[in-house]
Formats: C-alpha cells, structure tokens, sequence
C-alpha cells in the first residue's frame, strides 16, 4: 500500500464553494462531529481507458471538495478486472490528474488489498452468507429473475460452510477453469433491488494482472471491492455517480456484515454533453476499430484529446464548476464547454497572423525591395505580454474568403474596387484579379494608401473591414488540422434497431489543411503552445509538430457573424 504525490498543485479556478447536497453534507457532518470533522475523499478510476471529460467532473468534486474543507483526496485505482487493464491507463490517468491541476494526498490499488477481500469472503463463507456457486453465467441470470418477478434459488446455495471453504481455496488454487464458479453473497434472491439478489463477489479469470502477475486467479468483483477499499482507507465521503444508487445497499451490507468503517457513499449526476459519447467501452471501439487515431485524437472527449487539441485545465475546471452537482442526470450543451474554452484563452492566447486558405495579394504601387517592419500586439488582454514584428512586403497572402468577385449583400471584406484595411499594415484597394485556366481567381492586383501605415485615415474616410495577411516572402508553411463534432447527432446513441453508435460518425470531423502561411513568428512555436489566428479562432500547436514541419490543431473557432449570414442565405 505505497502512497506518492502528483507534483503539480491546483492553479486559480471559480471558487468551489458553490452550494449542492453533498457540499452541505460535509458541513452538516463537520457541524456534528461526524468523523472528528475529518473529511476524507477519493478519485476512484479503473485502469481500463483513458479519463474523459466526465471523470473531470467527477475530478473536480472529489479534490476540490477535500481541498475546501481541509481534507486529503486518495487516488484509488479500482483494478479488480485483469482483462481490460492495462498500465498504459495507469500512466495515463496520473498524467491527467496532474495536467488537471490537482495532487493526490495517497497512491493505493484495489489489488494493494486483494489478501484482506480474500481473508473477509472466507469469514462471510464462515458466517454462512456467501456461497461457492456452479451456475453459468447464462443460468445465473436466467435464475435471477426480472424487476417483477422475483429469482429462484441456486441448487449451491445450502451447500455447507465446509464445502464452500474447500471450493473457494481450490479456486484460488487454480483447480477449475474460468467461469466454472463463482463465490456470491448470500443476501436475497426475492429483492425488489437486483444488486442484493444473491450478488458474486469473486470469479475465475485467468490473465496475468498488470501488478500481482499470476499471484491470484480469482478476482473480487467492484460491487464487492469498492465498498471495502473505501473503509480500508476510512472515506468520509465515497462520491460517486447516479447509476451506483442501486449499488449503494449492497456496499453497506458488505460493510455491516464485516463490521469495518462505516464509509458512506452519495452519488451525483453523470456529466453528458451533446455529440459526444462517454461510455469507456464505446471510446475504445472507436479506437480500436480506427475511427480516431488513439486515445489523444483531439477529436475525443478524452482529456489527453482535449490536451492535445489545445483546451486548458482552466477552462476545464471552470466547466467543471459551472454545470454544478445534483441528483438528477441531464444533457449539457456542447457549447457550454465551448464558452469556457474561448473565455480562458481569450485571456491566455498569443495573438498571430495566420492564412489557411491563402490568396496571393500583389501591391502594385509598393515598392519591390522594401520591407517594413510592423508592430503588432500580442494580447489585447494582456498588456503585459508586449508587442512583436511583423515583416510587411509587396507580395502578401490572404485568405480565400476574404475576396468575393461577385458579393452579395452584407459582405464587406475585399472585393474589386473596394478599400479595406489590412491589420496593422496600410488601407489597400482591390483593382483587378487574375484567374487560371479553369477560371479560379488565383491573384489579386491591388494599390495601397502610403498614407495610412497602421491602419489609419488621416483623411477621416472609413473603411467597413479588416482583415489579416502574411508577407509571401517571409511565410512559414505549416499544415493546420481543422476539427468538428466527431458525430452528427446530438444524442449519438439515437439509432434504430441494429443499428450501431458508430453509424452517427461524421465523416468530415477532421479536415487536413496544407500549404497555410503563418507569420514568421511561429517558426521555432512550442509543441502544445496555444495562439489565437487573428478571425480565425485559437490553434495549438501538435505533439507531431517540428521546425521543419510546423502542424496546428484548431481548438476552437471565434464567432463569425458573416459566417452565419452566409449559411442562412443557403437555407
């Protein structure tokens, strides 16, 4: 039972102060004496994936509440299953917690007590309440009956104390093969709660575990585990979501049967956020099956995705402490989190120029070797994160849809004859394009007012927009990897019959941009470093970025006002 610390402490965040039930059940209990005013919490994941955005929520309740109140938070791996996990998850999960902001007061397993489960199931087969049973697991839920009818009796229940021992030793010996038998609790096959009838607590498997090897051959199920690992470690407060209510009778028999610490559990609503799923077992499909490319595809709702794809730990705590706690299960609105992610980078993000659809611009009456050198704000925000400059020449690139030949209504950006104001730089006026062959507009010709270097009009006159650029010359190349909702359903779970999640996949969530101009600037730009293209939205940079091969990953778009005139003129 080794104990360790994450090295890295909770940065600012919301205060978590914000009234729910469990906050008041902790001063109710610290207010009575309960606990000697201790509080005691517990992150308790199992290593069989990689943490989501849900257990950031679950995350933030545990360590937060703990830290509010003065008391500690254990990290707990539940790793009683062997089949599914892997020390990959383990690595992971800590990287997380750590990247989240937080630091664990104890390091344990569930498999640190795989010995006391044993010795306590061998006392309750003393005490006549749990049994060796042969059962398969097809009769076992064919003798379990349904929510109205109630389950029969297993034909080993009444076996004798003596025989349930041997059994069980020869269990653990490794005599039978796996799903032979069981051990379950002997509690009541006629309950109106399914969990109570007759539960198993140990089964078969036969499969190396990542940290006792092949020490053991039988494995306590959680709904067994969970309860006494939380007493082991004498948990205050056990915090877990709405779908373990049911579970809740079943770990206090447990703990009543055996007489040990009293550890309470309450339970919260399970994050659920519009087009994404959460199920562990669905995101390993799409992983699996390579609808994504890996855990940290910054289109999953992982926290290494979200990571990698440029959201904050800021942002995600802020999230966090804005969709609350209760005991009644939702749907959160994929732009909720959104908003946060936008308001903390709006705050952090480095301000750059960037065209990812470029359009050459050619100034016909600047000069040909002149390059000028113009200052530019790094952060609005932001004074102190200063200025930079950016080379200005004869040759730039803009972006594609910043030019319309033909504009409609209400499109204000460049177009023949039209002046608008290039960011930082000089006022410049469309004149005449050039097209290719297959009749695309390839260049512009333009003339530019010496006059109005940064975007200024002595002359008063106005100029309805702005847009941004890159000198030619001095452009980076980089490719810039371009994001949307990975399903096309808000609720991807919605299919008919036969049906499969994965059929609500939207094909175009992931779009490869090559061949984009970035200001010289970003050259030598730090993987994961955050940056907000000018009208475009915020960008990081990729893990499998270089300075030969600069890769940015859109994390998340600005409004666009024309964007969305532009779409309901289509409709």
């Amino acid at each position: 039972m080794g104990s360790s610390e994450a090295e890295i402490g909770a940065t600012s965040v919301e205060s978590p102060g914000k009234s729910n039930f469990i906050r008041d059940a902790i001063i109710e209990d610290i207010k009575t004496g309960k606990h000697n005013g201790r509080v005691q919490t517990r992150f308790p994941p199992e290593p069989n994936g990689y943490l989501h955005i849900g257990h950031a929520k679950a995350m933030y309740i545990d360590f937060e509440l703990a830290a509010e109140f003065g008391g500690k938070c254990n990290l707990r791996f539940d790793d009683t299953n062997p089949s599914k996990e892997e020390t990959e998850y383990v690595d992971s999960i800590m990287e997380d917690i750590r990247w989240l902001g937080y630091k664990w007061d104890g390091l344990y397993y569930a498999s640190d007590y795989f010995q006391q489960l044993y010795d306590w199931a061998v006392q309750l087969i003393k005490d006549g309440k749990a049994y060796v049973d042969d059962l398969s697991p097809t009769e076992m839920r064919e003798y379990r009956g349904t929510l109205t009818e109630p389950g029969r009796e297993s034909p080993s229940r009444n076996r004798t104390v003596t025989e349930n021992l041997d059994l069980f030793e020869r269990m653990k010996n490794g005599e039978f093969a796996q799903g032979d038998r069981t051990l379950r609790a002997k509690i009541d096959m006629a309950s109106p709660n399914l969990n109570m009838r007759d539960p198993v607590m140990y089964r078969i498997i036969h499969t190396e575990h990542h940290r006792t090897g092949n020490q053991w051959c039988i494995y306590p199920m959680y709904d067994y585990a969970h309860g006494e690992s939380d007493s082991l470690e004498h948990i205050t407060h056990s915090i877990c979501t709405l779908e373990y209510s049911d579970h809740r009778p079943l770990y206090d028999w447990f703990i009543e049967q055996l007489n040990i610490f009293p550890s309470h559990q309450y339970e919260f609503d399970r994050l659920s956020i519009t087009y994404t799923v959460m199920s562990k077992r669905k995101l390993l499909t799409l992983v699996q099956d390579g609808h994504v490319k890996g855990w940290n595809d910054p289109r999953m709702p992982t926290l290494s995705g979200m990571r990698r794809r440029g959201y904050t730990p800021e942002a995600i705590r802020n999230f966090c402490a804005n969709v609350g706690v209760s005991k009644t299960n939702g749907t959160t609105q994929l732009s909720h989190l959104e908003y946060f992610v936008r308001e903390d980078l709006n705050k952090r993000a480095a301000r750059v120029m960037a065209v990812l659809n470029p359009l050459r611009v050619v100034i016909d009456n600047y000069p040909d070797d002149l390059v000028e050198e113009m200052e530019a704000i790094n952060n609005p925000e932001d004074a102190s994160a200063g200025t930079r400059i950016v080379p200005f020449s004869k040759v730039l690139c803009i972006e594609q849809d910043d030019f319309r030949e033909d504009p409609p209504k209400q499109f204000f950006r460049l177009t023949v004859g039209r002046e608008v104001r290039l960011r930082y730089g000089y006022l410049i006026t469309c004149q005449s394009v050039i097209k290719d062959s297959d009749g695309n507009i390839v260049e512009l010709h333009c003339t530019y007012d010496p006059l109005t270097r940064g975007g200024n009009t002595p002359d008063g006159r106005k100029v309805k927009s702005t847009i941004h650029w890159v000198s030619a010359a001095h452009a980076v190349d980089a490719e810039v990897r371009v994001y949307d909702n990975l399903f096309t359903k808000e609720n991807p779970n919605d299919v008919e019959e036969g049906q499969d999640f994965t059929i609500n996949l939207n094909p175009n969530s992931l779009t490869v941009l090559t061949g984009c101009k970035v200001e010289p600037s970003l050259r030598e730009a730090a993987v994961n470093a955050q940056y907000q293209f000018e009208r475009l939205g915020y960008f990081c940079v990729d893990p499998e970025s270089s300075p030969e091969r600069l890769v940015f990953n859109k994390t998340i778009g600005l409004r666009d006002t024309w964007a969305k005139v532009e779409q309901r003129g289509k409709k």
